[in-house]
Formats: C-alpha cells, sequence, structure tokens
C-alpha cells in the first residue's frame, strides 16, 4: 500500500516528539502546565448552553442540516456584520457555514487551486494554509516574509507569476498576535485584484482583542468583495472551540465553490449548534453578553501581562500584543527551549512549526490562571538556555 502523492508531500509533524515526551512525563505523574495550544479555559456564554439545551428536545433538530448552513444562522451572521464592521452581505449567496473556520481554509484550496498551481501565505503563519489548503490540493506553497516588530508583510516583493491564485492573510495573528492596519488590508487588496488573486482572510481572532484596539474585516476595503473571502468563527468569539462552527464571507463566485465542494464531502454543522450560535450572534451587543466578553478580554490581557512580566524578570524579552492570547517570544532555538521546558512539566509551541522564520521563536497561550502561569515562570527559572541577542 502505497500512500497518495499529496501525503507524501506533507511535512514532518513537528509536534511529535514533544507530544511523546508529554505523554511520557504525563504518565510519570508530572504535572503539565499546559500552554500550547490556542483552547480557551472560559465556559461558552450561559445564553449559548441554555439555546443549546433547549435545542436539543426542538422537532427535526437530530436531522441533517443543510451544508451550506441553515437560513437562520446565515442572517445571524450576516446581521452580525453590518454591525461589527458596516459590511452588508447577502445571506444566501455571501455566507456558508463551516465546520469550523479550519475546515474551510482547508476547502478553499479545492475550490480555487488545480495541480501546479501556487498559492501565497505568510510566514510565520497557521500551518493549515500550506498543508491542508494548498499542499492537499496538488499546489504549491510559497511563503512571503512578516517583517519588523509587528510582523507585517513585505507586499512589494511577494512573489507573483501567472499561476498564482491565492493570498493567505490573519491578522489579528496566529501565531505572533500582530495586528493590521486598514492601510495594509488596502494595498493587499489592490495587489490581489491587480493580479487576478483571491485573498482568503483568516479572522478568527477578530473579538479576542484589548483597549482601545478592534479588528478590522477584510471586506470593509474598497474593492474587497471582488476578490476577497473572510473565514471567522465562533471558537474563539464565544469559547466554543468544541462545537466546531464557523463561517466564511464574501465573494460570491467562492462561497458557490465552498457550498459546492462541501454538498459532496459533509452533511453541515448540527441544527442545535447553528441555533445557539445564532442566539449568541443575535445577543453579541446585548449588554449581559457584552460584559461578558469584556471580562473574559480583560483576563486574557492580565494573563498576557503576568507572563510577560515573568519572563522578563528571568532574562526573556516580551512584549503583550494588541489582540490574540499569544505571546511570541523570540527565545534564539525555538525548539531547544521548548524540549527544555517540557522536562521541567510546562508545554510551549516551537516556532518553526509556523514557518522557518519561526525558528527562533516560542508559542505561548495564556489558556492558564494566572496562578499557573506564574508557577511556569517559576519553574523556567531552571532553564539551561536563555533568549540570545538578535
Amino acid at each position: 500500500m502505497n500512500y497518495a502523492n499529496r501525503l507524501e508531500k506533507l511535512p514532518p509533524y513537528v509536534f511529535a516528539d514533544l507530544e511523546r515526551l508529554e505523554d511520557d512525563l504525563t504518565k510519570k505523574g508530572v504535572d503539565i502546565i499546559s500552554l500550547g495550544i490556542g483552547d480557551p479555559d472560559f465556559p461558552p456564554p450561559r445564553i449559548v448552553t441554555e439555546t443549546l439545551r433547549n435545542s436539543l428536545t426542538e422537532p427535526g433538530s437530530s436531522n441533517y442540516p443543510t451544508s451550506a448552513g441553515e437560513d437562520y444562522f446565515r442572517i445571524a451572521i450576516a446581521e452580525w456584520y453590518r454591525k461589527r464592521f458596516g459590511v452588508t452581505l447577502d445571506p444566501g449567496t455571501e455566507v456558508c457555514v463551516l465546520i469550523g473556520s479550519k475546515e474551510g481554509l482547508a476547502n478553499v484550496g479545492r475550490v480555487l487551486l488545480n495541480p501546479g498551481d501556487k498559492a501565497l501565505l505568510p510566514d510565520p503563519g497557521y500551518p493549515v494554509y500550506a498543508q491542508g489548503s494548498i499542499i492537499l490540493s496538488d499546489a504549491t506553497p510559497v511563503s512571503f516574509n512578516l517583517t519588523g516588530e509587528n510582523f507585517q508583510p513585505e507586499l512589494s516583493k511577494i512573489p507573483v507569476d501567472d499561476r498564482t491564485k491565492l493570498l493567505f492573510l490573519n491578522y489579528p495573528s496566529n501565531p505572533t498576535g500582530a495586528t493590521v492596519t486598514k492601510e495594509t488590508l488596502q494595498a493587499t487588496v489592490e495587489i490581489c485584484r491587480t493580479h487576478n488573486l483571491v485573498l482568503c482572510y483568516d479572522n478568527a481572532y477578530s473579538e479576542v482583542c484589548f483597549g482601545s484596539y478592534q479588528a478590522p474585516s477584510a471586506l470593509q476595503i474598497d474593492g474587497a468583495a471582488e476578490c476577497s473571502v473572510e473565514f471567522n468563527s465562533c471558537s474563539k468569539m464565544f469559547n466554543m472551540t468544541g462545537y466546531r462552527v464557523g463561517f466564511a464571507v464574501g465573494n460570491k463566485k467562492v462561497i458557490a465553490g465552498l457550498k459546492k465542494v462541501k454538498t459532496q464531502i459533509d452533511s453541515g454543522v448540527p441544527k442545535f449548534v447553528q441555533k445557539a450560535s445564532a442566539i449568541a450572534l443575535d445577543s453579541y451587543f446585548d449588554s449581559e453578553l457584552s460584559t461578558e466578553r469584556n471580562t473574559n478580554n480583560g483576563t486574557l490581557k492580565e494573563r498576557l501581562d503576568c507572563l510577560v512580566q515573568g519572563l522578563r524578570e528571568i532574562g526573556i524579552e516580551a512584549k503583550a500584543p494588541d489582540a490574540t492570547f499569544y505571546l511570541w517570544v523570540n527565545v534564539g532555538d525555538g525548539a531547544t527551549f521548548v524540549k527544555e521546558l517540557l522536562q521541567l512539566g510546562v508545554v510551549a509551541i516551537p516556532g518553526e512549526a509556523f514557518g522557518v522564520n519561526g525558528k527562533k521563536y516560542v508559542r505561548f497561550s495564556v489558556t492558564q490562571s494566572t496562578n499557573r502561569i506564574d508557577e511556569a515562570v517559576q519553574r523556567m527559572r531552571k532553564l539551561k538556555s536563555r533568549q540570545t541577542p538578535q
């Protein structure tokens, strides 16, 4: 038995050694503090869980949903985009419900890429772009660098030829936590329109922002609807990672293509999950839910500040981002640093998991209490390695 060539092209699974080591330590009774996976430890809002329970007993709730999403949920998504971003969407033709935004990001390659085509992606960036969307569509990933203290794309150096079909961009960024200006989005849209590219904008962390910063939508940019599809999710917005529910919005042709693909490979998100998600979006700006969201984001900011302060005290320079719950830290050799951390019972992700430009870095996820973060820092004081000069 031989694997398909596309599977053979997938790079080695960079987390394999770490998973094995973590499993060995857990079996030995080591107390593990996980600052690895980006999985919020807050519960979903009460309105989500109550609606979910009530919806379970409604007639038809256990039947197949539509793969493109129920009408009421697509209407709720369109209305949320209008209120949140000032973007007008047709819920029938410009909205598609996803089994988490990750599913849509992977399937958009099936919609737009032929064997031998190219797609552009940021380095560092979310691995699904290269591996789930591009390589598994028999296409070629082409990286562009994110540079400077704020990890912005060097748009003038992005390599484009006649086989280049799409461009992935992600702000607020996983893994760096960097944010984007509307000016950068405008320039990106102009490049996509000039070269006939589709902009695949991953906006999954748009609602995890701190202070006065509010993340924009790519669809707020003039002309973006001609060339862009945006992916978002209830996972980080409402702490619903395990519910697997997200959405794609934007260019009608791309949305129609996603719906066509989905009719062949999935039967959609359960109706009771869609109903709870729709109610949450409808209630997004109500005082109770707004207060809860602000409280959660405030807690995440406290945790980021706690980790930054702790790292600085032990000689590792760090700066808290304006969005996401990730801290992206230059430690000189990320892989070695993470392995040493694991021996101390602390889990983090090596930056090389997100591209070659991440080799010096480690990504921490502050999905633990400040007490556990303090404990993790105390353990880090024992590290042999320290951050090296730039």
